[in-house]
């Protein structure tokens, strides 16, 4: 570790081979793993638990107090997994007690100045790119790419391998392996060169590709449309996506136009 200029609270606990570079701040109930870097003016509040190989760069803010008007000073953290890149003035802030924590899995990349808010749950594999802005209890499956400058209302659910254009305002569920662009946010087709880079097959992708132009594209109803996946032959596609639109609480974004 460096050891000039930066604070660290005695009580934190620090991995091996971490290195905290001048004008960072950490604060006492900290867990950091092994071989990470926290860079300049990075700032990590009490709550935060940080997994192994994790970059911070400088100006961070991780698991500082929610941007919530209900939140009661509740005992609150933020857990991040192994691998994971935070850039530039990202800030991460702690749960509340509605969930109690904010989660981020592994070996994701947070681009500079995102926001990700209180209670919010972020898998694995994902890519955050500039500006992004989660407001609070907000779901993100593995594999998600958010175009810059993404902006998602709270309690909205995005699934596994869906990819959001530049300036998304999303206020919708957003289903999983699709593309989602214009305004108001709209199904724009399979995510398939995402998909074959992750190694779909082609007959995967094409019968996830038939699934959303029932759902999207026939004019049903979204009830309707979720009869009709389910009458087709069932597999794990059509049981994934079934199962996302029942518990779409928030409804599902607009279809193809």
């Amino acid at each position: 570790m460096n050891n000039q200029l930066y604070v660290l609270n005695p009580q934190a606990q620090i991995g091996k081979n971490v290195q905290i570079e001048p004008f960072a701040v950490i604060h006492n109930d900290v867990v950091i793993g092994d071989n990470c870097y926290i860079g300049s003016g990075a700032v990590i509040f009490p709550g935060a638990r940080i997994g192994n190989n994790c970059r911070i760069f400088p100006g961070a803010s991780i698991a500082a107090v929610p941007q919530d008007l209900k939140f009661d000073n509740e005992y609150t953290t933020v857990e991040i997994g192994n691998n994971n890149t935070i850039r530039e003035y990202v800030t991460i802030n702690r749960g509340t007690a509605a969930r109690g924590t904010t989660r981020i899995g592994s070996d994701n990349l947070i681009m500079a100045y995102s926001h990700i808010a209180h209670d919010c749950v972020i898998g694995n594999h994902c890519v955050l790119a500039n500006n992004t802005t989660l407001a609070g209890h907000i779901e993100i499956e593995d594999f998600v790419l958010t175009g810059g400058l993404t902006a998602i209302h709270q309690f909205v659910h995005v699934g596994q391998h869906a990819m959001l254009s530049g300036g998304t305002l999303l206020d919708k569920d957003v289903p999983p392996y699709i593309k989602v662009g214009r305004q108001p946010a709209s199904y724009c087709g399979i995510n398939s060169v995402g998909l074959h880079r992750r190694g779909f097959s082609q007959e995967d992708i094409n019968e996830i590709h038939d699934i959303y132009h029932t759902v999207f594209q026939c004019g049903y109803t979204y009830s309707r449309a979720l009869e009709e996946i389910k009458a087709r032959k069932q597999n794990k596609y059509t049981n994934i996506i079934a199962t996302f639109i029942e518990r779409a609480d928030r409804g599902l974004i607009k279809g193809y136009n």
